[in-house]
C-alpha cells in the first residue's frame, strides 16, 4: 500500500469507527484530485462490500464541460462505480462565480444523495487545497475557526461530507494516477489569476523559499482545529449555564454572556445566529462585533436573518420575519428548516410565516408569553389566503408545530464547530 492509499485508509477508518456504510457517494469532477479519490475509494470499497455511486456536476460554464463530465463517467464505469451527471441549469446571477458554482454543486449533490439514500459523500480535497484555504483565510484576517480551514468531516445540507485526502499532496495523487494509467482533465480556472484560489496557489509557490510550504500550512490548520475544538467545548459549557431554547429561539443570560471572555461570548452568539437563521457559515467578524456592541448597549439588532432583542436581563435570538416572509412549504414538510406542521387534511393548505396580518387574527397571542417579533416569524397554516392555524400564537385548531432543532442539537453544534 503506497503512502496515498495508507493516508486515505486511515482517514476512512477515522470517519467510520463503527465500520463502513453500505453505500457511499463520490463527488467526481473529472479533475486529478477527484479521479484519485474515485480510484482509492474503489480499491477500499471492494473488499468491504461498500456500494459506490458517483455524481459529476456539469456547470456549463465553459465549452467542453459536458465532454469532461462524460469522461468522468467513463472513468467511474471503468472502476465499477455507478455514475450520474447533474447539470446546473441556472448559472446566471451576481457575486463570486466560483462560490455560486460551489454552492450549486453542494445543493445538487445533496439532492442526488438524498434520492438514493446516501448519507456520506467523499470529495477530493487535498493537502494543497487545505494550504491554499489557510492562505485565503489569512488574507481575510480570520481567527482560529477560519485558520482551522477544512474539516475532514462536515455536515451540511443533510449530507456528511468526507475529505479523506487532506493529508495527501496533489502531486502524490497525480503520480498514483499515472502509475495506474488513468487520465484526468485539467480545469483551466485553476491557473486563471482572476480567481482568488488560483492566486493563492501561485503565492504558495512563491513563498516556498521562505519555508512556507503546503505541508506547514496544513499542519497549522490541524493545530488550529485542535484549538477550535477546545474553544467549542468551553463555549458549550458556557451555553449550559447561560442558554436555553424557547419556541425555536435561543435565550441567553445577558449577565453571564457579558462576563464571559470575548472569544467565548462571540462564539456562542455566532452559533446562536447560525442555529436560528440556518445559514451555512457564521457571520463575518466585523458584523458580529457590531451586533455584540449593540447588544451590550441594550439595543439589539438584526444579523444573518435573525433579530436580537434584550429585555429583562435576557438576550433573545429569534428569526427575523422579513427573512422568512416568502418561505412556504406544504403541511408535513420542513418549513424554514425549523418546523414541521401537521394537522387535519386540508386541500390547498400551505405553511408560511404568520406575519403582522396573521398575528392580528390571533387574539390570544399575548397569553402564549412569546414576544411579538418571534410570533411574526413563527409558522402558520393558510388555505385560500385565509389563516387556518397558528399553533405558537394561540390558534392551534388541531394543528401541531414540531420543532426540528432541539437544545441538545444546539450544544452538540458548539462542540462540533
Amino acid at each position: 500500500m503506497n503512502a496515498a492509499a495508507a493516508a486515505f485508509a486511515a482517514a476512512m477508518a477515522a470517519a467510520f469507527p463503527g465500520g463502513p456504510p453500505q453505500r457511499l457517494g463520490l463527488a467526481v469532477s473529472g479533475g486529478g484530485d477527484s479521479t484519485a479519490v474515485a480510484l482509492l475509494t474503489a480499491d477500499w470499497a471492494g473488499p468491504r462490500g461498500v456500494t459506490l455511486c458517483a455524481a459529476t456536476v456539469d456547470h456549463g460554464l465553459r465549452p467542453g464541460s459536458a465532454a469532461e463530465a462524460a469522461a468522468a463517467g467513463a472513468v467511474c464505469a471503468g472502476l465499477g462505480i455507478a455514475h450520474a451527471t447533474l447539470r446546473w441549469e441556472t448559472p446566471q446571477g451576481r457575486g463570486n462565480l466560483q462560490d455560486r458554482a460551489r454552492q450549486a454543486r453542494q445543493r445538487l449533490i445533496a439532492a442526488w444523495a438524498a434520492e438514493r439514500g446516501i448519507v456520506h459523500v467523499a470529495t477530493g480535497h487535498t493537502l494543497d487545497d487545505q494550504a491554499e484555504t489557510v492562505l485565503l483565510r489569512l488574507a481575510r484576517g480570520s481567527g482560529v475557526d477560519g485558520l482551522a480551514a477544512m474539516a475532514p468531516v462536515r455536515r451540511l445540507a443533510g449530507v456528511v461530507w468526507l475529505r479523506p485526502l487532506l493529508a495527501v499532496p496533489r502531486a502524490a495523487l497525480r503520480d498514483l494516477l499515472r502509475a495506474r494509467g488513468l487520465a484526468w482533465a485539467e480545469d483551466p480556472s485553476n491557473d486563471d489569476l482572476r480567481f482568488a484560489r488560483a492566486r493563492a496557489r501561485a503565492a504558495l509557490a512563491a513563498l516556498a523559499p521562505l519555508g512556507i510550504t503546503a505541508a506547514g500550512l496544513a499542519a497549522t490548520a490541524a493545530r488550529m482545529a485542535t484549538a477550535r475544538a477546545a474553544l467549542g467545548r468551553a463555549a458549550a459549557e458556557l451555553a449550559d449555564r447561560a442558554a436555553r431554547i424557547e419556541a425555536g429561539d435561543v435565550l441567553l443570560d445577558a449577565a453571564a454572556l457579558a462576563a464571559a471572555p470575548d472569544e467565548l461570548r462571540e462564539r456562542l452568539l455566532a452559533h446562536a445566529l447560525v442555529w436560528v437563521g440556518g445559514g451555512p457559515y457564521r457571520p463575518r467578524h466585523a458584523d458580529l462585533r457590531r451586533l455584540a456592541a449593540a447588544i451590550a448597549a441594550g439595543r439589539g439588532g438584526t444579523l444573518a436573518g435573525c433579530r436580537a432583542t434584550v429585555a429583562g436581563g435576557t438576550l433573545r435570538i429569534g428569526r427575523e420575519w422579513q427573512a422568512v416572509r416568502h418561505i412556504t412549504a406544504p403541511p408535513g414538510a420542513p418549513w424554514d428548516g425549523r418546523w414541521r406542521l401537521t394537522g387535519p387534511a386540508l386541500p390547498g393548505a400551505e405553511v408560511g410565516a404568520l406575519g403582522p396580518e396573521g398575528l392580528a387574527d390571533c387574539p390570544k397571542w399575548r397569553e402564549t408569553g412569546l414576544p411579538r417579533p418571534s410570533l411574526l416569524a413563527s409558522p402558520a397554516v393558510r388555505a385560500g389566503g385565509r389563516l387556518v392555524a397558528a399553533p405558537l400564537a394561540g390558534r392551534p385548531e388541531g394543528w401541531t408545530a414540531e420543532p426540528l432543532r432541539h437544545a441538545a442539537d444546539f450544544r452538540a453544534g458548539l462542540v462540533g464547530d
